[in-house]
């Protein structure tokens, strides 16, 4: 009898990678402009892979493995427009009148392309042999399959499909009620106030926050609630006690003043003791699997799922994206200094770069940590600026006093520009590897081929940089950004608000003034340092963990992130002793049931939220309104309990459907 190998699955289509560029350049523009309103973007491969399927269904040879392949190219859009939040501050300085499209699309391509490269030899050490929960790559191949059930009506595939419907349907009603209608609440609020200090305590309403906190397991929860405590019931207490308050101003705006102006920089340190540590215990792994990355002409030895770009694949594509960031760099650097001579000017370009490409390799390994640790939507990408931002700034001060031919065009304004503009490289490879990952997860849990991941995302790169440029200049044209309006007369209140660009240009500008607050940089830093040990001790004796960089992002996040995180993981860890209780009556397979049961509720409600996010930042950015579709304003006082209400109903129906018989 003759044995009848599988089919083979069409993976990389021409119809695939065009599919995937027009999502992507329609995600890049709603996420540039969400991103200068409010300082947030939305994660777009969930969203992606939905649209995805739902175009190639009628295809009868398409399949899960090509629609894999479409988000992730198109999930380069919910990451790579991360250099929004340092490029405005270029026209803030007043150096640029506008986005010059070339050096603009050239600097996300270049970064991007790395970002891909870097995250290569990661991609064993941190997805396949690492525990890390990864929520919104679980989710996005929860997505996947279900779909791909549905398709050849698997005999499961409609219980599946009604866990993940019900999952969305929920998250997608609530979102649209809270950030379309506005009639339920997004967060609650609460200020305690204790003689001249205030304690807060807040939290939002997310069900994607939820179904990430609930991935993400207990011993992250508990961490991010440390650094909660750390911060907003110590450090910003002590710090408001000390403080003195300005003429009219609440203490409650006093204490949001300096948790965003001195405590967030606490968190910064930590998340970058922190990164630095992950890196370090990661760094073997590491070096032996760039060791053992197979050149291009060594036959492959592993299975078509655990194949990555060849060495050489890797050193030419990587060799092409340093010469491009090399030339936009000496560019910038001759348009701007002239006072350099030739030789002057490469110098200096060469350095940059070589910082850039160096930290970008270390700010993979740390950002890969941080997605698979609480998903890409919930990582702290503008800390990753910030450090980057006194790291380069710290490197070229030093250039500026060691080097005389550097003396007098890196100081003052020009200094700042150009630490501003490495940044922005250095957040797009940090953007990308904080994607990366999470799409290689959802690719190993359906089979997909990782080299093909690995050139497709780059190819998203490549797009989403050629779309950013004109949706920056065009946004820039029509409302201008908070101080810095293309005409006169443009009315100041209408600014898009950029909150990361004006952040990072006030970092930089300390930095050359002298004016950046170190201590409470330094503090951060001793306090990830104790997190570290403690984390380390934990491990060693078999009673749980600590991860560092949770306890950074507890600090570092609006706590209307951390606690829902926290909330999540909280409610996860209760299932879970409910679930291997009742294993004992119900037997394994209740208990595994029970298992996907969650996973697809916790996926349903991240595609639910995301999907709405997408539809409702469109609806913004066709009417140019904050909240064209708000049936109250913002004073409707009952929103908060009707939102909380709603939440707590939501967390209800995740508990009761998990444990159902």
């Amino acid at each position: 009898m003759l044995m009848t190998s599988p089919p083979v699955l069409r993976e990389f289509t021409l119809r695939g990678v065009l599919l995937g560029a027009v999502i992507t350049l329609a995600f890049t523009a709603a996420n540039v402009y969400l991103g200068l309103k409010v300082g947030l973007t939305f994660a777009s491969a969930i969203p992606a892979a939905v649209i995805s399927m739902a175009l190639l269904y009628r295809f009868k040879d398409s399949n899960i493995l090509e629609n894999n392949l479409v988000q992730t190219q198109a999930s380069a859009a919910g990451t790579l427009s991360a250099v929004i939040f340092v490029l405005p501050a270029l026209l803030m300085l007043g150096l640029w009148n506008g986005f010059p499209f070339w050096q603009t699309a050239l600097i996300c391509a270049a970064g991007g392309t790395l970002g891909v490269l870097y995250t290569i030899p990661l991609r064993r050490v941190m997805v396949v042999q690492s525990s890390l929960p990864y929520p919104e790559g679980v989710a996005a191949a929860e997505v996947l399959r279900v779909g791909q059930a549905q398709r050849s009506h698997a005999a499961n595939a409609s219980a599946s499909l009604r866990n993940l419907g019900w999952g969305t349907g929920l998250a997608a009603l609530f979102s649209f009620f809270s950030g379309g209608l506005r009639i339920l609440g997004e967060a609650v609020n609460f200020w305690i106030p204790a003689g001249g200090v205030v304690f807060r305590v807040a939290a939002g309403f997310s069900p994607a926050l939820l179904a990430a906190g609930y991935l993400m397991g207990a011993a992250a929860g508990i961490a991010v609630l440390l650094g909660l405590i750390v911060c907003w019931g110590i450090a910003v207490p002590w710090l408001t006690a000390h403080a003195t308050l300005a003429e009219g101003q609440s203490l409650n705006a006093l204490a949001t003043q300096l948790w965003a102006g001195k405590v967030r920089f606490m968190g910064a340190g930590v998340i970058a003791i922190a990164a630095l540590w992950t890196v370090a215990s990661l760094i073997r792994p590491i070096l032996r699997a760039i060791a053992n990355q197979p050149t291009a002409g060594t036959p492959q030895l592993q299975g078509e799922t655990d194949k990555d770009l060849s060495r050489g694949w890797m050193l030419a594509i990587g060799g092409v994206a340093l010469a491009v960031l090399l030339g936009v760099t000496l560019q910038f650097v001759q348009e701007h200094m002239p006072d350099l001579g030739t030789a002057s000017s490469m110098a200096l370009a060469a350095l940059c770069v070589v910082f850039a490409a160096f930290f970008g390799f270390l700010v993979a390994a740390a950002c890969g940590y941080m997605a698979g640790l609480v998903g890409s939507s919930a990582s702290p990408i503008s800390g990753i600026g910030i450090i980057a931002t006194i790291l380069m700034g710290l490197t070229l001060l030093a250039l500026h006093r060691l080097v005389p031919a550097f003396s007098s065009s890196i100081a003052g304004q020009m200094g700042v520009a150009l630490v501003l503009f490495m940044v922005s490289v250095i957040l797009a490879m940090a953007a990308i590897s904080n994607d990366n990952l999470q799409d290689l997860k959802t690719g190993y849990l359906v089979g997909a081929t990782p080299w093909r991941q690995q050139v497709v995302l780059i190819i998203g790169c490549v797009v989403g940089a050629l779309v950013i440029p004109p949706v920056l200049d065009l946004l820039y044209n029509a409302y201008g950004f908070a101080g810095a309006l293309p005409r006169a007369g443009m009315d100041e209140a209408q600014a898009l608000a950029a909150p990361q660009a004006t952040l990072m240009q006030q970092i930089a500008s300390g930095i050359f003034s002298g004016g950046l607050d170190w201590a409470m940089l330094g503090l951060g830093v001793a306090i990830g340092a104790v997190a570290i040990a403690v984390d380390a001790l934990l491990r060693r004796s078999g009673r749980g963990a600590l991860p560092p960089l949770a306890v950074g992002l507890g600090i570092y996040l609006p706590p209307t992130i951390g606690l829902t995180l926290t909330f999540g993981a909280i409610l996860g860890w209760c299932i879970q002793r409910a679930i291997q209780q009742r294993a004992a009556r119900h037997g394994q397979d209740w208990a595994a049931a029970a298992e996907e049961r969650g996973l697809l509720l916790a996926a349903g409600l991240i595609v639910g939220e995301s999907l709405m996010g997408l539809l409702l930042a469109a609806v913004i950015g066709f009417s140019g309104q904050d909240a064209p579709l708000a049936l109250v304003g913002a004073d409707f006082a009952a929103a908060p309990w009707l939102g909380l209400l709603a939440f707590a109903g939501i967390a209800l129906f995740f508990h009761r459907s998990m444990l159902r018989r």
